[in-house]
């Protein structure tokens, strides 16, 4: 890629809106870890139980890390509506309790993920690696919550488009 492209693209608006994201989504990882942790150590014991045909062995793990998710999710929510697409359009849409309802299924599309990422790897690594898988975990499944509430809340590229070669994707 040629210089003078590159700092057109990172100059770009949805360079800076990712980044912004980023920001966001650290506060709202830092939300669920905190109390994912708190609940993992103080609130719940051991237990196990069924969902659907599953048989869950580590019910503490599956627990901690979906209320977790519940509280990094409105964190997330509410910031990303006031810092993040928060263009004009992009209010608009984010607003409405459709596009939250969105929000959310791609976010419990995410809590799958990081289920399914934290019970692998508490299971292979065991819990003293707690803090490090949620971390590789939250990395992996920003991205597609970010792609997710991007393309399916805020509808891709921004209707309010100004021409100018801000909108790369």
């Amino acid at each position: 890629i040629p210089l003078h492209k590159l700092k057109r693209l990172l100059r770009s608006e949805q360079v800076i809106e990712f980044l912004k994201y980023c920001i966001v989504g650290g506060i709202a990882f830092v939300v669920d870890t905190a109390s994912l942790m708190l609940f993992y150590h103080f609130v719940f014991g051991d237990f196990s139980f069924d969902f659907l045909f599953l048989h869950i062995a580590d019910g503490r793990t599956a627990a901690a890390t979906a209320v977790g998710f519940l509280f990094g999710l409105v964190a997330n929510y509410v910031l990303s509506v006031l810092f993040v697409f928060n263009r004009p359009g992009q209010q608009e849409k984010g607003k409405s309790l459709g596009a939250f309802l969105i929000f959310a299924v791609v976010g419990l599309i995410g809590l799958a993920l990081t289920e399914l990422g934290m019970m692998l790897g508490v299971a292979l690594l065991g819990d003293a690696f707690l803090l490090p898988i949620k971390i590789v975990v939250a990395g992996l499944v920003m991205v597609w919550n970010y792609l997710g509430r991007k393309i399916f809340v805020y509808g891709g590229k921004d209707s309010k488009n100004t021409g100018k070669g801000e909108d790369i994707q």
